[in-house]
């Protein structure tokens, strides 16, 4: 197993890029079931010798991208205060089924979490999403998407929700419907750019991971597959 990419470490915080299929931190332990690996992105950077780390969000376990985790708990809480104030900004690559128009909009869908999963309620929470092509590929769209808000699962919810579920998505779309498919939710959290309590603005990138790339790759015809 190749070592983590780490996108920046310092005296107060570290930022590294995770692999797809990999849980951030451990599950709730009520919500523990059988066949939930017990390998986690905070686990491997312990043993990679990093240290003892905080983690300041999390990414879904089939996600790739970004993630911070703070050194001490003053810094764990000045970035999670920072995340609540909406101060800081999330930039995803996903794939979608088909093609989405218009080719820039946002997505407003109240999302009510439900611990495991999550669903649109009109009770539920506010949710925003914007989002934008960057390409048209075969049965599928590559966006660019910036999350306003950071609920439960909420891209994925609100791509599902407008007819558009993320290539790979199978919590909240059928995969045998997909006209385009893959193993996991295409979805990678690109770019964080933050201000920590160091008051140097961070702005950090986490390439796409190689099945993207594959995926991408075989949308646009350059390698053979579908």
């Amino acid at each position: 197993m190749p070592p983590l990419t780490v996108l920046h470490s310092d005296e107060q915080l570290l930022a590294c890029a995770k692999p797809p299929g990999l849980l951030t931190v451990p599950v709730p332990r009520k919500n523990r079931g059988h066949g939930v690996p017990a390998d986690t992105l905070v686990a491997r950077l312990r043993r990679e010798g990093h240290g003892e780390l905080l983690p300041v969000h999390r990414l879904d376990r089939e996600a790739s991208g970004v993630v911070l985790f703070a050194r001490s708990p003053e810094v764990r809480d000045g970035l999670v205060e920072c995340f609540r104030r909406r101060e800081v900004e999330k930039t995803y690559v996903a794939v979608v089924q088909g093609y989405i128009r218009p080719a820039e909009g946002v997505l407003r869908f109240p999302i009510q979490d439900l611990g495991a999963s999550a669903r649109i309620a009109p009770h539920g929470q506010l949710a925003e999403t914007r989002y934008r092509v960057k390409e048209r590929l075969g049965h599928a769209s590559v966006l660019e998407v910036e999350l306003m808000t950071g609920r439960h699962n909420q891209i994925r919810l609100h791509f599902a929700h407008v007819g558009h579920p993320l290539v790979g998505e199978r919590k909240y779309a059928r995969g045998r419907d997909a006209r385009v498919r893959h193993k996991r939710a295409a979805l990678h959290a690109w770019r964080i750019a933050v201000l920590p309590p160091s008051g140097v603005r961070l702005e950090l990138e986490a390439p796409l991971p190689q099945d993207l790339e594959n995926l991408i790759g075989k949308l646009r015809g350059e390698l053979p597959g579908s």
